[in-house]
């Protein structure tokens, strides 16, 4: 499990990496509704995480913790 940085707002969201200095931008979100975010998060360079499924955060930028699913970085 590493820990991320999620920023942006209404559907733009960036990810960022602090111990490998990766940002890029996630081009999808399994759940992102005010009631359940988060899931299986793809970003554009092809790299998966998944971060646990939680009610949206009132606002970002927010740290949490993800699971890297594939190793394409």
């Amino acid at each position: 499990m590493a820990n991320i940085m999620i920023q942006g707002s209404k559907g733009a969201y960036v990810f960022y990496l602090p111990k490998r200095d990766l940002e890029d931008n996630i081009v999808s979100m399994e759940f992102d509704t005010p009631e359940k975010w988060g899931g299986e998060i793809k970003l554009n360079n092809g790299g998966t995480y998944y971060i646990e499924p939680q009610a949206a955060p009132a606002r970002l930028p927010i740290s949490l913790r993800a699971k890297r699913l594939d190793a394409a970085e």
